[in-house]
């Protein structure tokens, strides 16, 4: 898999500033079509995202890994300080004890599990812990949701995964970082219709 840093660069490669987000060397990277990706409508992914619980026995491209992660990357985060991890989970036996600590929710055992888990001590900010804490969470959770979109304007889908046994997590995955969410990704056995949704203006309070 070729560095997620570096994907970037390779889809917007005729736009070089000086001082670019992901300054390093370019790699050549085969297997996709970068201008069907940069014609991607984001309200049209965000309108026809759906979660997806029943995914295809197939392997998901590393480029498009490297897609989904660089997304990640890019999400806004409490002073840039980006307080989250991503724990990529390969390993079918920690896949399984996922599984286990998500409430045996069978559909954790995906082509690709992707574990975001907090990391305030990245957020070199002077504020008391608790608030670092919630930035972390609010990290975590921007580029999980992140990665979601991107995974689906690639033709993949998802499942969010909120109903977990952090200590389990953590145990299987063996870290101290707390958990946040598991983000579960693959090719959709059926490509579902987006549910429908709250009419916008319930949504909205306007306070003059």
């Amino acid at each position: 898999m070729s560095s997620p840093t570096d994907i970037l660069n390779k889809l917007f490669k005729e736009i070089k500033p000086p001082d670019r987000i992901y300054p390093k060397e370019e790699k050549e990277v085969q297997g996709f079509d970068s201008d069907e990706i940069l014609r991607t409508n984001i309200y049209n992914v965000m309108l026809n995202r759906r979660s997806q619980r029943k995914f295809e026995n197939k392997v998901v491209e590393d480029w498009k890994l490297d897609i989904i992660f660089a997304a990640s990357d890019t999400a806004p985060t409490a002073g840039g300080f980006q307080g989250f991890e991503i724990f990529y989970i390969k390993n079918i036996d920690i896949k399984v004890k996922l599984v286990e600590a998500a409430n045996e929710q069978p559909y954790v055992n995906a082509p690709v599990v992707l574990v975001f888990c907090m990391n305030p001590a990245r957020v070199k900010m002077n504020f008391p812990s608790e608030i670092l804490k919630k930035f972390s969470i609010q990290d975590a959770t921007l580029a999980a949701a992140y990665a979601q979109l991107a995974a689906h304007s690639l033709g993949l889908s998802s499942i969010w995964i909120g109903m977990i046994d952090e200590k389990k997590v953590m145990e299987a995955i063996n870290t101290d970082l707390i958990p946040s969410s598991i983000l579960c990704i693959g090719y959709p056995k059926k490509m579902l219709q987006p549910k429908p949704k709250r009419v916008v203006s319930e949504l909205i309070h306007v306070i003059d």
